[in-house]
């Protein structure tokens, strides 16, 4: 299939109804966590969405994706999610590489995300993390967060067991 023209923007609390629209079914799968209404308001300044530009779709969000900073130098890209009808278009590479692009430009120097999608994440640089990815200084302050992402993020295996068996994963920027 070829890719989809979409251009990537900044997502608005217009958009909020359509993000949890494209979440919900990686939700029902247990693929990505299902957010309350309040926290996709509350976090709407870090999603990106994809817009179609097809003449059939054209205007249409089609993909969403957020970046969350968690550190001075570290962020993590949280719920990568593409309409299944764009599935397969590279519409999440679009999404990733202008979610990337914004975290250069942030000044950030690594990017995090916990994934079933590995081989999509690799061809982007990612590579799986085993152990600590940060110093102890900063692991001791970034236990003080009550954040499920930063639990992931540290593998705090007795905060947010990893049952569902993804991948943590970190990529140098």
């Amino acid at each position: 299939m070829t890719a989809a023209p979409v251009h990537v923007r900044p997502a608005l609390p217009a958009d909020v109804r359509v993000i949890r629209s494209l979440v919900q079914p990686y939700a029902d799968e247990r693929i990505l966590l299902a957010k309350e209404w309040v926290g996709y308001y509350e976090s709407v300044q870090e999603f990106a969405v994809a817009v179609s530009d097809e003449p059939a779709t054209a205007g249409q969000v089609v993909g969403c994706g957020a970046l969350h900073v968690m550190w001075e130098d570290l962020a993590e890209i949280r719920t990568l999610a593409v309409s299944r009808e764009f599935r397969g278009r590279r519409v999440g590479h679009a999404l990733l590489t202008a979610l990337m692009e914004r975290a250069r430009t942030l000044g950030l120097k690594r990017l995090f995300c916990l994934t079933f999608e590995v081989d999509f994440f690799t061809q982007h640089g990612f590579r799986a993390i085993e152990g600590p990815a940060v110093d102890t200084e900063v692991y001791a302050e970034l236990l003080r967060s009550h954040d499920d992402g930063v639990a992931e993020f540290l593998d705090l295996a007795r905060v947010k067991p990893n049952t569902l068996g993804n991948t943590r994963m970190i990529v140098d920027l």
